[in-house]
């Protein structure tokens, strides 16, 4: 009897994840989602213009290493989605896009695929990005219930991941219906999965931030980057107050649509402060010219996560979409490296460490 109960009961707690992914995906697309009142802050620095390059355009390397591979670029489709079979679709054509173009790729969070393995397919994009870094991606909270190693090795094996992120999602959480809000004493459980996973294990934020000390404390424990995910972007307050049926919090989402700290912000200290910290500048990316921004205020590799799903998302437009995904792709790089052209840049090395980026 206990054992049917359990059943039924995981099978529930599956469903409800997956009807949350579903939802997530269909309110990021159709409302009004983006932090208001604060900016990433990329828009407050500029490059100065070079006039004589002193280089060949054709000549300049986006080359990058993540995770022990090689890139076509230092860019990166961040975390998003999957635990439905919209999302296992959406996932896959991010996946078919990141390999032609040289990107690394995130998978959004695998809870779902834990509690039900019929929903790993959903995840599971090996095959259509055979040669780019893939990170697989669990909740840090969750290890304050119940979840583990095993639970970790299990998402980077269905995954076939070169690495796991942990996620930091306090103030989603908080305002989620189901939110999981006990963040109590993550730092040492952190640590441990850094030190039994196979895999390097990083930590990213959702949309709010992460500071230099906090970066420093992270990359204490045995964390190997740090994707900032700042504020900017989309506001998961914002995504959750579309779902939510309690009056209370809806408005208080509203108070929140300011919070957090700026992606500028967030690379430019963690830079500072951890200066060995391997970063991703992520959080409100929307073209190449905030790429190189990012990259030259102390990022690694830079991130675009909402301004990509338009175009990733399933429509009944047939193969319209492959075109449109494709060409963003493309855009995002060109840009990047016009910019780079720009300042007289010929690789990302000399691009993250340039004089000509002011405020």
């Amino acid at each position: 009897m206990a054992a049917e109960f359990n059943h039924v009961h995981k099978e529930a707690q599956s469903a409800a994840t997956a009807k949350r992914k579903g939802e997530h995906i269909r309110i990021c697309l159709e409302e009004q989602v983006v932090a208001e009142g604060i900016a990433t802050g990329l828009d407050n620095v500029r490059f100065r213009h070079r006039a004589l390059p002193e280089l060949a355009f054709d000549s300049i390397s986006l080359e990058s290493e993540f995770l022990g591979k090689k890139i076509g670029t230092p860019l990166m489709v961040s975390s998003m989605t999957g635990g439905t079979a919209e999302a296992g679709e959406i996932n896959r054509r991010l996946a078919e896009a990141a390999q032609q173009h040289g990107w690394a790729i995130g998978l959004g969070s695998m809870r779902a695929a834990i509690e039900n393995e019929r929903l790993a397919s959903t995840f599971q994009i090996r095959s259509y990005a055979p040669d780019v870094p893939i990170i697989a991606n669990l909740g840090a909270v969750q290890l304050n219930y119940g979840y583990g190693i095993d639970q970790c090795r299990k998402a980077v094996d269905l995954a076939e991941a070169d690495g796991l992120v942990l996620h930091l999602n306090s103030m989603q959480e908080v305002f989620q219906a189901e939110g999981d809000t006990n963040f109590s004493n993550l730092l040492g459980k952190i640590e441990q999965i850094c030190r039994s996973l196979d895999v390097p294990v990083g930590i990213k934020e959702v949309g709010w931030g992460i500071d230099g000390d906090t970066a420093q404390s992270l990359m204490s424990v045995g964390v190997a980057f740090i994707d900032v995910a700042g504020a900017g972007g989309t506001s998961w307050s914002q995504v959750e107050k579309y779902r939510s049926s309690d009056t209370m919090k809806r408005l208080a989402a509203e108070t929140f649509a300011d919070w957090g700290i700026s992606t500028a912000d967030c690379i430019a200290d963690i830079r500072a402060k951890a200066p060995t910290a391997r970063i991703i500048g992520s959080g409100g990316l929307l073209h190449g010219v905030h790429a190189a921004k990012a990259i030259a205020l102390g990022a690694d590799l830079v991130g675009f996560g909402r301004a990509l799903l338009p175009r990733a998302a399933v429509t009944e437009e047939g193969e319209i979409w492959e075109e449109a995904l494709h060409d963003q792709f493309r855009r995002i790089a060109f840009e990047l490296k016009a910019a780079m052209f720009g300042i007289g840049a010929g690789s990302i090395e000399e691009l993250q460490h340039t004089t000509r980026l002011v405020k």
